[in-house]
């Protein structure tokens, strides 16, 4: 995935999170469906959905058949998380630093013991990834 700014509506988001949610792609018509308790036209449900293919937010998952026809099925291009950590690193000079104080807040204010020790685990299983990295690099380069 390209690292570019993609600003997203209110609308494209919503659009995205219904993505998310689901266990499996959808077509169009199941997300105009989904929306059915919003304001949208169907019409702009596909307007939204064509913006988000061009800003590559979403792709086409295959093709599913409905009634007489195949229709596309959608998928996000990225996890929830994925998008989360996209959104603070997309200033890449101040990333570092807003990761750094968005964790030290979180961790901060964290008062469960058990997602603590997940947290403290997670940081040296990715420390001990990037250390192993860094003797294959070393190793190759001689």
């Amino acid at each position: 995935m390209r690292q570019k700014t993609k600003k997203l509506t209110d609308s494209e988001k919503q659009v995205l999170d219904l993505l998310w949610d689901s266990n499996e792609p959808l077509t169009s018509t199941e997300i105009v469906k989904l929306c059915a308790g919003r304001t949208w036209k169907p019409s702009y449900i596909h307007i939204m959905i064509n913006s988000l293919l061009k800003k590559e937010m979403i792709k086409v998952a295959g093709f599913k058949k409905t009634t007489k026809n195949y229709a596309r099925t959608f998928e996000p291009t990225m996890t929830r998380d994925q998008w989360s950590l996209f959104q603070v690193k997309q200033d890449q000079k101040s990333a570092s630093t807003a990761l750094a104080h968005l964790f030290t807040a979180l961790v901060e204010e964290e008062t469960d013991f058990e997602l603590l020790d997940e947290l403290s685990a997670i940081l040296e299983k990715r420390k001990q990834e990037l250390l192993k990295m860094r003797e294959e690099e070393a190793g190759s380069s001689l």
